[in-house]
């Protein structure tokens, strides 16, 4: 921190960009985030933008935009289209000096064409982007890059105590065996927050088991050893919940969540509490759902592990945005989430169903989701929708929703609801 803030003030008249580079989990987010504290006090217009390689999609890339401009000029400002946004930026924020933080960029993001306009970019304007993805930092022109580096054996024990005992440095009869979890931690940051949290007030003989399972991982399978927090979770519904937030939740406000999942016959207050102790969801700004991007990718993994293993029992299907169409049988007999992208019309469904009939999915096009948001079996119970993008102007009236929770409609063309009317007991966002 002390060598990026150096090179900060020596660079203070110019325009400044730092790249942290370092592979998941080693601290990039946390290096730019002490960074920021240390100096925003400098910069009166300033911006930092958390998880940017979780967001996806040409409307994703617009929310970012967005995002930038409503942190730096501090009123609402809504974006129409890609184009229209690079002229926006370039107009309003031009000549300012400013702070910007711009974490977790991967390669195709497109707030990187701010790196192509620093004509316009003011003096003393400081951009500092964390990525993965080293190739990313090829920027022409004044810019530093700083490499995060692994953490030695005595920081690695000290942070691992933090979490696993609530103080500095381990209790005198784990400390054999807290050593030997550091040493196969590897000094990364994450794997030590995510195991040390699991191990808080465990036994010795949860320590040896966990010990075990690590040992047996090679040293540089991050994935493998943050799954081990996921199979010590107490019970299957806390492993649910988890899943669930992964796949639907990261970036929605904690409170949105509980609801729908208790909703649904979770008891989400007990479980969200957990898997924040064990350090696998965070608390963000404005009491939003959080979590690291490798733990995420690890939960959407597993989901999608159990959907090939056992489709009948899957509580959610997962399908990645760019999948060009979804072909697949589901027999319900829990709940099931079900998340397709299909051009422009993204498609979020909770299902919450003891029924055992099966629901054939066809290739997808625009007809075929307008056609699957009529139908009336698909939604015979539905617990949560989210309709971003919706382009019809008003919903079928089969569109059943006796035992829906939440209806989410943002960015959608709708002109009335319903022609008919409709006794709900639900919220709706528009």
């Amino acid at each position: 921190m002390e060598k990026v803030i150096g090179t900060i003030k020596n660079n203070s008249t110019k325009v400044c960009i730092i790249g942290i580079c370092g592979e998941g989990g080693s601290g990039k987010t946390t290096l730019a985030r002490a960074i920021y504290h240390q100096i925003q006090l400098r910069f009166t217009e300033k911006s930092f933008i958390e998880d940017i390689g979780q967001v996806g999609g040409i409307k994703g890339d617009l929310r970012l935009r967005e995002q930038l401009l409503i942190d730096i000029l501090k009123t609402k400002v809504e974006i129409p289209s890609v184009d229209m946004g690079r002229s926006m930026i370039r107009e309003r924020l031009s000549g300012k000096r400013m702070l910007i933080v711009l974490d977790d960029v991967p390669y195709c993001s497109i707030l990187l064409d701010l790196w192509d306009r620093f004509k316009w970019l003011g003096g003393g304007t400081v951009v500092i982007i964390t990525t993965r993805d080293e190739s990313i930092l090829t920027i022409p022109q004044g810019y530093s890059v700083f490499r995060t580096k692994l953490m030695n054996a005595k920081e690695s024990l000290e942070l691992l105590s933090w979490h696993a005992f609530r103080e500095a440095k381990p209790k005198e009869e784990y400390y054999g065996l807290a050593k030997r979890v550091v040493h196969n931690c590897g000094g990364l940051p994450l794997a030590l927050e995510v195991i040390g949290s699991t191990l808080f007030e465990r036994t010795k003989y949860i320590w040896h088991s966990v010990l075990f399972k690590l040992e047996k991982i090679p040293r540089y399978n991050v994935i493998e050893k943050l799954k081990i927090s996921f199979d010590s979770l107490r019970n299957q519904m806390e492993r649910y919940i988890f899943l669930d937030v992964c796949c639907f939740f990261v970036g929605k406000g904690i409170a949105y969540a509980t609801k729908i999942l208790n909703g649904c016959g979770v008891e989400a207050n007990n479980g969200i509490r957990v898997l924040i102790e064990r350090s696998l969801i965070k608390v963000k700004k404005n009491n939003k759902c959080g979590m690291h991007p490798l733990l995420q990718e690890m939960g959407i993994t597993l989901s999608r592990e159990i959907s090939l293993k056992e489709p009948g029992e899957n509580r959610r299907l997962w399908f990645h945005k760019d999948e060009k169409y979804v072909s697949t049988y589901i027999t319900c007999d829990l709940k099931l989430l079900l998340k397709v992208f299909a051009f422009s019309c993204e498609i979020n469904l909770f299902f919450s169903s003891q029924g055992t009939k099966a629901m054939h999915w066809l290739p997808l096009n625009q007809d075929q989701v307008q056609l699957a948001v009529n139908s009336e079996y698909l939604f015979q119970k539905l617990r949560w929708i989210s309709l971003h993008g919706f382009s019809s102007e008003y919903l079928h009236n089969k569109f059943y929703v006796h035992d829906a929770i939440a209806i989410d409609l943002k960015h959608s063309l709708l002109r009335l609801v319903w022609k008919e009317p409709q006794v709900l007991f639900l919220a709706m966002l528009y």
